[in-house]
């Protein structure tokens, strides 16, 4: 007798061919009835006997397709209703959601064979997709997932297409994406007038590549420009068109065998370059290697990636260098591919195509060491991780690669990567993507999470969903409880625990800049256990942007004027009318800054080891200074001094004083950067050590976040003395530990208090 079951699946479970999945199980099985995409994921009405229903049921999970991800499935008896068959039914858009938003993925090697077939129709078909690859977070427009939610309903199918999409037996069987040539978007190349450049594109477009030009790639989320990685003269007069001087620059190569040589792979890494995710793995560079030197200025380590779109395989195939600079060009940079001159010629040829780009998206990054993720991805694929277990609460981030997030009951969705919040077009980017995921996700903001900065970006932002939605409440958290909830949060610790949290920036309780802190606490509150002593930032940001401002007022403070001067007058002569003015103005505390910061320690470091007196791009005085030292060598550190107090102060005088010492003997900047490193670990284990000594009830949990962990010796060599000393080390393995995981910890914070902290 037929019995009838009611089936919910939750997860990610639209927009990677699970009802297909579904509907080819029911028909082996004998199975009838329907399967649809809801607001709540993914309904399954089955009729059949109680032995082929227990079958499909736990084939539904075990041999789900790859890219799906069940996080709950209900399963309810039901009245059988004598369904004939098993059909994919249209999917219903009432409710409130809980569905998981797809990601995009890379595509597929059936479709890549598919489309490298000269017999098959979608032969050398850029936009070739199946239920498995291909675009699905940059084409949404609204969820339940299904064609005419996305920007593909521009696109009607023809005859051949429609056949394949109802086909049960077909791998584009509802394929949202499906397209073909007849059918499907087209590209093309485009001159600076914007007209189309006759011939065929791909290889028009791959020609120029070899020939040494820039050629602007419009992708998934984004425009991209490339160019030949191996010749010097089109790497530079990318930066220079570019205005990119001395940031690294990513690399697609055309194969893995191609990424090897140019930079060193470890098995790990070929994996994950190959991975539908296909993110930029971070890996160094052979010295003897292909590479323009201006590819990554002073940096060993190149970040690298493989093609992922059907386009990137086929300007490899038609002959494109099999190393090309691959770098995302800002939103704002788009608009002048066409008609924008720069010195006499166009930014960048335009290979362009006429499918709607409708959410921007950066490449996901990642470094492995010793086989585990090290500098997580940055937001940019939303996928839901760990409970929040409170509804409505939504995190704003920060002011510097900024990321918003989401709680919704018990998922955190981590929205895409938005980048500084420096001018009116990036803020307008925010709330254009902030409103779109608010739609997607159905639920309305209860709780504000956001920096206490007086200034941010955010606090706007805030005040305008506080008007749009005036039962919501505001909630400041503190920039580096944040950074604490959000490593805490991703481990699933309940706390409390030790937070060291390593940064550049961070309005501080006390107004002070912060950013070398030891804390101790939970979501809901901390207490500052330690802190590095303040120190003067003359000009306040601009000494960020010139770090030699910040070694002045560092060595002022901490040496004196005299001996201050004499360091640095020697070091940059071109200045030494301005030294003794801003050495003036730190000895009156007029227009500087307080600040105790990991951040500008390692740029007056890097000024005194002459590796940068200007920062090139965010963080390069402190990356110059890291790329200096073996991450698995062992240093002695220098002396350091630690003032007892509530909270201790962590005094770095005597590791200054014998840095200069050494440099000024001509000891190598490597062997002084390394024991730079050491003293800095040394320092958080010693204030850890006395801390326990204070308190030996507190909690052996530490979580290490901020985003100087990005530093490889930092985090292996914190964690490794951390553990030897008894203690439980967390580190990020999903979010990153930079400003990009902060609104993660500010909604862990904000949902467990009405009061910010």
């Amino acid at each position: 007798m037929a019995e009838g079951r009611r089936i919910t699946v939750r997860g990610r479970v639209q927009g990677v061919g699970f009802r297909p999945h579904v509907a080819r199980l029911a028909r082996r099985l004998g199975i009838r009835g329907g399967v649809q995409n809801t607001m709540d994921g993914v309904l399954i009405r089955a009729e059949g006997t109680q032995e082929a229903l227990e079958a499909f049921i736990r084939a539904i999970v075990a041999e789900a397709p790859k890219a799906a991800r069940i996080d709950a499935m209900e399963v309810m008896p039901d009245r059988p209703e004598g369904a004939l068959d098993f059909q994919i039914l249209p999917s219903r858009a009432a409710g409130r959601s809980t569905s998981v938003i797809p990601v995009d993925t890379a595509v597929c090697e059936a479709c890549l064979a598919e489309m490298r077939d000269p017999l098959n129709r979608r032969y050398r078909y850029p936009f070739i997709t199946c239920t498995q690859c291909g675009p699905r977070y940059t084409v949404i427009e609204a969820l339940p997932y299904d064609r005419d939610q996305t920007v593909m309903r521009a696109f009607s199918l023809c005859p051949i297409c429609a056949r394949e999409y109802g086909d049960a037996e077909d791998r584009r069987y509802h394929a949202e994406t499906i397209a073909c040539s007849a059918c499907g978007p087209a590209i093309r190349l485009i001159d600076a007038s914007g007209r189309p450049i006759p011939g065929e594109a791909i290889a028009q477009a791959s020609a120029l590549l070899r020939a040494g030009k820039i050629v602007a790639i419009k992708g998934l989320g984004g425009y991209h420009l490339a160019c030949d990685a191996t010749r010097e003269e089109a790497v530079s007069e990318l930066r220079r068109r570019k205005r990119r001087p001395r940031k690294p620059l990513a690399v697609m190569a055309a194969s893995v065998e191609a990424a090897c040589g140019a930079v060193r792979l470890s098995s790990e890494e070929e994996a994950l370059l190959a991975s539908p995710a296909a993110p930029i793995v971070v890996a160094d560079r052979r010295d003897e290697g292909p590479l323009a030197p201006s590819i990554a200025p002073g940096l060993r380590t190149v970040g690298v990636m493989l093609p992922y779109t059907p386009l990137h395989h086929l300007l490899f195939d038609a002959g494109a260098p099999v190393l090309l600079v691959m770098t995302s060009a800002k939103p704002r940079v788009s608009r002048f591919f066409i008609a924008k001159k720069n010195a006499g010629g166009e930014i960048a040829v335009p290979l362009v195509h006429d499918r709607p780009m409708l959410h921007p998206l950066d490449d996901s990054v990642l470094r492995l060491r010793a086989g585990k993720s090290f500098s997580p991805p940055f937001p940019g694929r939303p996928d839901p991780f760990k409970p929040v277990r409170r509804d409505g609460v939504v995190g704003l981030g920060s002011e510097e690669n900024n990321a918003f997030a989401f709680g919704r009951g018990t998922q955190l969705f981590v929205g895409p990567h938005i980048g500084d919040m420096e001018t009116v077009e990036v803020e307008e980017r925010y709330v254009r993507e902030f409103e779109h995921m608010h739609r997607w996700l159905g639920m309305d903001p209860s709780i504000i999470a956001m920096d206490r900065h007086p200034l941010f970006a955010t606090r706007r932002i805030a005040e305008r969903l506080k008007a749009a939605f005036p039962d919501a409440e505001i909630v400041e958290v503190q920039h580096h409880h944040a950074h604490m909830a959000a490593c805490m949060g991703e481990n699933g610790l309940p706390g409390p625990a030790f937070g060291i949290i390593l940064d550049g920036t961070g309005y501080g309780m006390d107004g002070a800049i912060w950013g070398f802190e030891v804390l101790y606490g939970s979501y809901d509150g901390f207490q500052r256990v330690a802190h590095l002593r303040y120190t003067p930032l003359p000009g306040g940001d601009k000494a960020v942007r010139e770090p030699w401002r910040n070694a002045l007022g560092m060595l002022v403070r901490l040496f004196g004027r005299e001996e201050a001067l004499r360091q640095l007058e020697a070091r940059f002569p071109e200045r030494q009318a301005a030294l003794p003015i801003l050495a003036s103005f730190v000895e009156r505390n007029e227009l500087v800054a307080e600040a105790g910061t990991c951040g500008r320690l390692f740029d007056a470091a890097s000024v005194l080891l002459g590796l940068a007196d200007v920062a090139g791009y965010d963080g390069e005085p402190a990356i110059l200074l890291s790329e200096r030292v073996d991450a698995d060598a062992e240093y002695a550190p220098y002396a350091f001094a630690i003032e007892e107090g509530d909270p201790m102060v962590i005094d770095m005088t005597p590791m200054l004083r014998a840095l200069l010492h050494e440099y000024g003997e001509g000891r190598p900047v490597e062997a002084i950067a390394g024991r730079f490193h050491a003293t800095i670990v040394a320092s958080l284990v010693e204030v850890i050590r006395r801390a326990l000594e204070r308190h030996p009830a507190w909690s052996r949990d530490v979580v290490l976040s901020g985003g100087s962990f990005h530093n490889p010796y930092l985090r292996t060599h914190l964690r490794e003395a951390l553990g030897a000393f008894g203690m439980n080390v967390y580190t990020h393995h999903l979010l990153p530990p930079g400003d990009g995981g902060l609104a993660a910890g500010q909604i862990w914070v904000a949902a467990r208090t009405k009061r910010g902290r």
